[in-house]
């Protein structure tokens, strides 16, 4: 075609000028053609747990919408609820139609999905000027032997929530909890008021191993856990400790009749219906006892109140230990670079910004949590920022298959058809095992 062009210009002398400005137009237009058609449009899949009325799904959509205008990629979004998501990615990363970009607890579970070639190194896409706007303990966290395979979106730590008027009601003082007698003391004056003490999530079973490892983090400290960690040990005096104190709760049938067949959202639910005293949970329970509440709005701002989880007697942990989760994102192995693009967009300070003030979760976004107005989450905030060991959830962290044990145990002792020792002793199995 361009050479057709040329002939007739020859053939036109007298308009040479004009033609050959207009030959430049031509050859630059179809220079650009051909680099826009040959640049391709990619379909980034993304693999959720967020539903619709969560307050952060918006400003999900709102990335989409950003960055599809901006790169002409298309962002498809999956969403899977908790459990579901759990039993069903295994064998979605093992297929064709694996998602590009997917959710994670970080930890023992990331590092499996790593070692099984599932997870790609993103480390020459993602930016050194982008990593230096992140909690640099929250980016590292997705660093599995100097590859980074994701990125972060939250912290969270694991509470007592509590109802003020039923906990006035029952004439409970939550400032004088302090110790774990001081919490079956509380939990007896609420059943004694006629109130269910504690709504927790049995089915789901991992809302009941909070209880069980957090007593763990007091009675063994973090020094404790390292050690088990590297040479075993999870049947040690300390952790069949732990199981005794949980069966003493136990005994006092806290929880809400049916506990074992409810699940996580009847959970929050339940508490934000104002059907339990007490629930033992991270501080995605803000939003999430709203959303699952029958009328949909869940207890107000000024009768909701946290608690840590209190001191145990010749404990080797601190006060100010703290359970909870570094969140983000993972990067599947066959994912194009614009799904990393995606998620340096997502995960922004804008974003992040506007999401910390609605009160959705805990940023990583240096500056970020400046912009939580919550009293509630602010608080958690600083209990995080004072803590000196954040301990990831044991079903995370120590890997899908001790993980899962520890999760059984927990829901058998709080069933009360385990001893403190049996429990203990199948985590050490499984630790063996596993080895």
């Amino acid at each position: 075609m361009v050479v057709d062009y040329i002939t007739y210009l020859s053939k036109n002398k007298k308009n040479l000028g004009g033609m050959m400005k207009n030959l430049l137009k031509f050859i630059i237009g179809s220079v650009s053609l051909f680099f826009f058609s040959s640049v391709q449009a990619d379909t980034i899949k993304w693999l959720h747990l967020t539903g619709e009325s969560s307050p952060e799904y918006p400003n999900f959509v709102r990335a989409i919408e950003e960055f599809e205008a901006k790169t002409g990629h298309t962002v498809e979004m999956m969403y899977l609820e908790n459990e579901s998501f759990k039993a069903k990615l295994p064998t979605m990363l093992q297929s064709d139609d694996r998602p590009d970009i997917f959710n994670s607890w970080g930890g023992g579970v990331m590092y499996a999905q790593a070692e099984a070639g599932f997870l790609r190194d993103i480390s020459d896409v993602i930016t050194d000027e982008y990593l230096s706007t992140l909690s640099a303990a929250a980016a590292n966290a997705f660093v599995y032997k100097g590859q980074r395979v994701g990125v972060p979106r939250n912290v969270s730590q694991v509470t007592w929530w509590y109802n003020k008027d039923l906990m006035n009601q029952a004439g409970v003082d939550v400032d004088g909890i302090k110790m774990w007698d001081d919490l079956l003391s509380a939990v007896k004056q609420i059943k004694s008021a006629g109130i269910t003490p504690i709504c927790i999530g049995g089915k789901d079973k991992w809302p009941v191993h909070f209880i069980w490892t957090h007593l763990h983090i007091r009675n063994g400290g973090e020094a404790l856990f390292l050690e088990s960690l590297e040479n075993g040990g999870w049947d040690r005096p300390e952790y069949i400790k732990s199981g005794e104190q949980m069966l003493e709760l136990v005994e006092l049938e806290p929880f809400q009749d049916g506990w074992l067949s409810h699940t996580w959202p009847d959970q929050a639910g339940f508490f934000g219906d104002g059907k339990c005293a007490m629930a033992f949970m991270g501080n995605w329970m803000y939003p999430s006892q709203k959303s699952n509440s029958a009328s949909g709005e869940g207890l107000g701002d000024d009768n909701m109140g946290i608690f840590s989880m209190p001191m145990t007697p010749g404990a080797l942990g601190d006060s100010a230990d703290t359970l909870g989760g570094i969140n983000g994102w993972l990067v599947s192995k066959t994912a194009p670079d614009s799904a990393v693009e995606f998620l340096m967009h997502l995960v922004s300070a804008d974003i992040q910004n506007e999401d910390a003030a609605k009160g959705a979760y805990l940023p990583v976004v240096k500056g970020a949590d400046k912009s939580i107005t919550n009293p509630i989450l602010a608080q958690v905030a600083n209990n995080i920022g004072n803590s000196q060991y954040h301990q990831i959830f044991y079903d995370q962290f120590l890997g899908p298959d001790i993980g899962r044990v520890v999760n059984d145990v927990s829901t058998d002792l709080a069933a009360g058809i385990i001893s403190a020792e049996e429990a203990a002793q199948q985590v050490q199995e499984s630790w063996e095992f596993n080895q």
